[in-house]
């Protein structure tokens, strides 16, 4: 039994970072990108929301660190200004790669010496922790040069030191937004880092695909591409079993058949559905198909906020079609389909398709088929008005 565990925790978690004892089988990935990063390789993840982005990341920096491989890491969606993004670089940098190897303080401080913007620099009395502040006013270029001396500290500090250094941007699509020129400056300092292998990732796939896909984007090309797709059920199946009876409890073999057909090996759905089930089991007992409906329903009530604002957001003609996809997933463009499930005409539907990729609310199977990319959902809408 985990460490803290007790007949009274549920095992499952999601909503959080999926840690330690929580963390789904993912070997196969894991190994791969383990070794990617351990090379220098730039990587960009691709996947769906909810399919453990991060989780995986976070997992294979915990590895990388036991190794004396330097990690640092910046969330993008914190950072919507340039000055908010160097001071974000700054205090990273700072607390994972300056203060690793030079262990005094002056020294570790020393390397933002010689920056165009000189940062307000920050301790805390309690903790003694540093921060770092960039005043907005700047002019521009000024800005500019100290965001790629920043970008530049990492490679040199890992050369100075004979140190692999790892530097993961999540919600790297956000890069645009801050300024639409950051790219291209990202990109040429990125290319002369052979000691820093870069990781992108970030939660709007769409937008990630076109940074890296597109031939007149600065980084098409630039990084080897991570598919993460749904966990297999023979993978899946086994953390389950293992996790209810870890607790004093079990699963019913087509219990979790069930699981996994209503989740269809969803990482975020899974966990999700199995926290509910797990509640609905008594203490010493096996969940069976009864409980997995009962805790269908529990996850469809903790998910009906989120799902009433895409709905609620979604014009008629993408309801209409997503009401066509809880019933049955295919092919909406052709005429058998739109016949079958009353819908307008194909070009209506292109529209309202294109515009339900955008969001990411449905996806495509590898058979063609298009599908509601959440699996609760398509449950979800199709419980409407009954």
């Amino acid at each position: 039994m985990p460490i803290g565990m007790n007949q009274t925790t549920n095992p499952f978690l999601y909503g959080a970072l999926a840690l330690d004892e929580a963390f789904t089988d993912r070997e196969a990935e894991l190994a791969e990108l383990r070794s990617d990063l351990a090379n220098g390789q730039d990587v960009v993840i691709l996947a769906p929301r909810r399919y453990g982005k991060t989780s995986l990341v976070w997992r294979v920096q915990q590895e990388l660190l036991a190794r004396r491989v330097l990690v640092t890491h910046v969330d993008l969606m914190t950072t919507p200004t340039k000055e908010r993004l160097a001071e974000k670089l700054a205090k990273t940098i700072h607390d994972d790669l300056a203060s690793t190897l030079y262990r005094a303080r002056d020294t570790a401080l020393g390397v933002f010496r010689g920056l165009r913007v000189t940062p307000r620099i920050s301790l805390d009395p309690d903790d003694a922790s540093v921060s770092f502040g960039f005043d907005v006013g700047h002019r521009a270029a000024d800005v500019d040069a100290t965001l790629e001396r920043l970008l530049e500290l990492p490679g040199e500090l890992g050369a100075d030191r004979n140190r692999r250094v790892v530097l993961v941007l999540d919600e790297f699509q956000e890069i645009t937004d801050i300024d639409p020129h950051l790219p291209r400056v990202m990109r040429s300092v990125f290319q002369r880092q052979p000691e820093v292998a870069h990781v992108y990732l970030g939660s709007k796939r769409h937008m990630l695909e076109r940074i890296f896909n597109d031939e007149n984007e600065p980084f098409w090309r630039s990084a080897k591409q991570l598919q993460l797709g749904v966990i297999a059920p023979a993978l899946f199946a086994p953390f389950v079993v293992a996790r209810f009876r870890a607790t004093g409890k079990s699963i019913e073999d087509g219990a979790v058949a069930r699981v996994l057909e209503l989740t269809r090996g969803h990482p975020y759905a899974t966990q999700e559905l199995c926290y509910f089930v797990w509640e609905e089991t008594p203490f010493g007992a096996a969940a069976t198909p009864a409980e997995v409906e009962r805790g269908l329903a529990g996850a469809l009530r903790s998910e009906d906020a989120h799902f009433s604002l895409l709905w609620d957001s979604a014009p008629a003609g993408q309801r209409l079609l997503l009401q066509a996809l809880a019933r049955e997933s295919g092919r909406p463009y052709t005429a058998v389909y739109r016949r079958q499930h009353g819908l307008p005409a194909a070009t209506n539907v292109q529209k309202a398709l294109a515009a339900l990729r955008r969001r990411e609310l449905v996806a495509s199977r590898e058979d063609g088929a298009t599908e509601i990319a959440e699996p609760f959902f398509g449950e979800w809408v199709s419980r409407l008005g009954t």
